[in-house]
Parts: C-alpha cells; structure tokens; sequence
C-alpha cells in the first residue's frame, strides 16, 4: 500500500447504505448532497432526513445564490423538489461549522424524542472523514454510515492529481488532529475520572 492508498482510505471513508432511522445533511451550497439524501429516503432506507446549516462561520452569510439565507433552507428546497415530503424534514438552522452540525443535530433529535441506533450521512467525500467523526461524537450510541457525494470533482481516485484538491484533502487530514484536542481531552477525563479542572 503507498502513501497516497493510505492517506484516500482514511479521508474518503465510504459505507453500503442500511436501513436506518435517520438521514443526516451537514451543511453546505453542495445541492447534491441533498439529492443523495433524497434518493436514500425515496429507496426506503429511512424515514427521516435533518439537514442542518445556517452558513459557514468564515465567511458569515450563504454562498449558494440570494434565494437562501441559510444552508439548511437551500437543503430543504432541494429536498422538497425532489419529492421529499414536509413530514419527513427535520430543520437544524444555526449552526456554522460541521462539529455544530452534529451537535445542534443532537438537540433536534433530542427534542423530538428520537433514539438513534443507525444513521447516514450524506457528506461530500473529500469531507467524510472528519464529518463522520463529528457525528460519531455526538451520536456515540449510533452507527454512522457514510454516504458520500463526490463534489468539486474531488474523489479518492482524483483527489491528488491537481495542487489546490491536494491541499484540501491534506486540510482534512489536519483538521482531524487538530480540531479534536477539546474532543479528546474530555473524552479521556471520562475514561479515566479525572477531575474536571485537569488538562
């Protein structure tokens, strides 16, 4: 296996779909990952869809056309167009980054009395690492399944071939380290019951 097998395999995670009990949208301008989550709720894998987004925190408004205000509103559009009906749309509206996408995700099936056992997730592969990761964080009784939208043209068997997916793709990678230090030091105070005032 090269460099290359070893660093695509860790970002570009990818599950079979099962039957699950919820489909979760992280935000983004990417319509297709509505369309994939719609083409999962058509073919009868789950009953639910939550997209969730208000918009990215960088850069402080939506960047998908002046017809939206927030990611979630641009999701739900699409999911409604494409046969999805109001019922079957959870809304999650203010986050603005992907570790709030899950967390307020969270909140949304907390408040609606849902028990999540198994999820997918419709996220764009060259992000479906680090999503998928958020997700299990804050769902750590559920199954994430990653159902994964090649966008930008950026797939596991392109993604080193040019300067500028290349380095988003090894951002990923850095993001994974180091945006989960807070995670991972409060997971390793539960593990090991440590006082909470402990670094």
């Amino acid at each position: 296996m090269s460099f290359v097998d070893v660093y695509t395999d860790f970002i570009f995670t990818e599950d079979e779909p099962e039957k699950a009990d919820i489909i979760f949208i992280p935000g983004s301008d990417e319509g297709a990952l509505a369309q994939r989550g719609a083409a999962l709720w058509r073919d009868g894998f789950a009953p639910l869809i939550l997209p969730s987004g208000k918009y990215g925190k960088l850069v402080g408004h939506f960047t998908g056309g002046p017809c939206y205000t927030t990611e979630c509103a641009f999701l739900c559009d699409i999911l409604a167009k494409e046969g999805v009906p109001p019922e079957a749309i959870l809304r999650e509206e203010e986050s603005t980054y992907t570790y709030e996408n899950a967390m307020f995700s969270r909140r949304v099936t907390d408040e609606a009395g849902l028990a999540i056992q198994t999820a997918l997730l419709c996220c764009q592969a060259y992000h479906a690492r680090r999503a998928s990761l958020y997700y299990q964080v804050c769902f750590p009784e559920a199954r994430i399944l990653v159902c994964p939208v090649v966008t930008k043209g950026i797939s596991r068997e392109s993604w080193y071939r040019s300067e500028a997916s290349t380095e988003l793709v090894l951002r990923e990678v850095e993001h994974c380290g180091t945006q989960f230090g807070k995670i991972f030091q409060d997971y390793r105070k539960k593990q090991l019951k440590l006082p909470e005032n402990t670094v």
